[in-house]
């Protein structure tokens, strides 16, 4: 990596691939250097893609740090929405969540996971979909797939949920068909347990901008179906426990 690393151009390299529904592997780009370069990049494609929304997706990198980027297309509906199809399009259905008040970051005094859910308004069922213009996705730069906003290329926000399923999400039934095919089928499961970890961890990141975690500000917080890869367009039915629903198209 050169001092002439260029964000604004692989922002448009990304932006371009993403326009075509074309993937291009690691090699084929040039690589941000550290966390600061990848989010120059990020932050060029987002002005690029013109994301007008204040919903964002978080998560954390191989070595700990908590990251986030923003959610693109970005549909609020119980039924009807539609999303674009592309090959290699994956699918999750997540939990959301809405500030109801601003979190700004607390030197030396860390938020409790109580005092994040307190300051949260409402929880959502949501459906993201994702697909990378980088072939390896983040298997061999996670840097360069945070900078293509962590491969989001879709969200669907469902119907407002009890916060309470925060807590039990680890014991609700998730059903998830596509037509007539299960997708699937069990208790929903987050890759670290607690829905809320990575959002935990990043509203206590020193690094996070000042502006981020406003009042109004809507956060999806990770799968609890895995990434399930969607091989062909179709309407997709989610179940979450006894009532929640939400049902979209792909084509």
């Amino acid at each position: 990596m050169t001092e002439s690393f260029d964000p604004r151009a692989l922002a448009a390299k990304l932006h371009g691939l993403r326009q075509a529904a074309k993937q291009e592997p690691t090699s084929a780009f040039s690589l941000p250097a550290d966390l600061n370069q990848a989010m120059e990049t990020q932050n060029a494609l987002k002005a690029e893609e013109g994301v007008a929304s204040n919903a964002w997706k978080v998560t954390s990198s191989p070595e700990g740090q908590p990251v986030t980027a923003p959610l693109h297309p970005y549909a609020e509906a119980v039924s009807g929405a539609t999303v674009a199809w592309y090959p290699g399009l994956k699918f999750e259905t997540e939990i959301a969540v809405r500030f109801g008040k601003d979190l700004p970051y607390r030197k030396g005094a860390p938020y409790s996971r109580a005092e994040v859910l307190e300051a949260m308004s409402t929880a959502y069922l949501g459906a993201e979909l994702l697909v990378s213009a980088v072939k390896e996705s983040g298997a061999i730069s996670f840097l360069l797939f945070l900078a293509d906003r962590l491969g989001n290329s879709g969200y669907v926000l469902g119907p407002s949920i009890a916060k309470s399923f925060i807590d039990t999400a680890a014991s609700t039934p998730l059903k998830v068909t596509q037509g007539s095919k299960t997708i699937y089928d069990g208790l929903a499961k987050h890759p670290k347990g607690d829905v809320v970890t990575w959002l935990v961890d990043y509203v206590n990141d020193p690094l996070r901008p000042e502006d981020s975690l406003k009042s109004g500000a809507l956060i999806t917080t990770g799968t609890l179906s895995g990434a399930v890869e969607l091989t062909e367009p179709g309407e997709i039915d989610i179940r979450f426990g006894d009532s929640a629903r939400l049902t979209f198209s792909v084509i």
